[in-house]
């Protein structure tokens, strides 16, 4: 199975799909790359190198005690970048994988970069706080912490039935087998990995990472998003980073890679030949 080993010794698992110019896909709470098994596949039938890893932590990658924060995050991606020799490349972050994409271009630079990508994404700050009066209360993720450590298991059985994909909407079908995978996926995670990861994608302010943002950027966002507020997160992301292009999915929730799979796939896509 291909690894590229951190500098810590933790072992983060890949996906290497198709070939062309490359595309990495950094993947959301408490999940990990097999959430972008749709666009990844996509992509790499639509001639380009999908490349998707499991966060430190999760899935497959080794379930390390320490680094669940979004800097060591960051630069694990970075040593799958330079492991793999990646240029040219299309960083696109999902929700907490937003966050990882932005601290790693904060952290690390545009030099590998040509565009970006940010798909429901925490930043540029989630949490509620005196200098980010629209954020999210603490308490709320306190709630999530809480849960996390009451039962893991149905908390995540929770996110998926209700909010994550918007289940708990009127009229709202999203398959049982949908969501049993955000469960799958969320239990395959260690238990302190994901637990720490939470005020990993919180508590973390992007708003400096945005600004470092100097390559062509798209924003997607579902306007009923329930897990990252759109105002909270694309929007003002959107308005942050220098020459963003938002785009707005109507009524739809946070788990787009899933409710939205075709026109997600589409629109990346194009805004992956619109490059050179």
């Amino acid at each position: 199975m291909p690894y590229a080993t951190a500098s810590d010794g933790a072992q983060i698992f890949y996906k290497d799909w198709g070939e062309g110019r490359p595309v990495v896909l950094s993947h959301g709470w408490p999940l990990n790359s097999d959430s972008w098994e749709a666009q990844q596949l996509f992509l790499a039938e639509h001639g380009f190198r999908a490349i998707a890893h499991d966060r430190r932590g999760h899935g497959r990658s080794t379930q390390t005690w320490g680094g669940n924060e979004m800097n060591t995050y960051a630069d694990d991606l970075a040593t799958v970048i330079r492991e793999l020799d990646l240029r040219d490349i299309t960083l696109v972050g999902f929700s907490t994988g937003g966050g990882e994409v932005a601290r790693y271009v904060g952290r690390h630079g545009t030099a590998r970069v040509a565009q970006v990508v940010l798909v429901s994404a925490v930043p540029p700050f989630m949490l509620q706080t005196e200098d980010n009066p629209g954020g999210v209360p603490v308490d709320v993720f306190d709630g999530i912490r809480a849960g996390s450590v009451a039962d893991r298991s149905q908390l995540y059985r929770d996110l998926a039935d209700g909010p994550f994909f918007g289940n708990n909407r009127p009229g709202a079908n999203v398959s049982r087998g949908t969501r049993d995978a955000f469960w799958r996926q969320g239990l395959q995670a260690g238990h302190r990995n994901a637990y720490e990861s939470i005020a990993a994608f919180s508590a973390t302010d992007f708003r400096s990472d945005l600004d470092a943002i100097n390559v062509p950027a798209l924003v997607i966002h579902g306007d009923d998003d329930q897990v990252v507020p759109f105002e909270v997160g694309g929007k003002a992301s959107a308005e942050r980073i220098k020459n963003a292009r938002l785009v707005v999915y109507p009524g739809a929730p946070h788990g787009i890679t899933d409710t939205h799979k075709q026109q997600l796939c589409d629109d990346l896509l194009s805004f992956l030949r619109s490059h050179g």
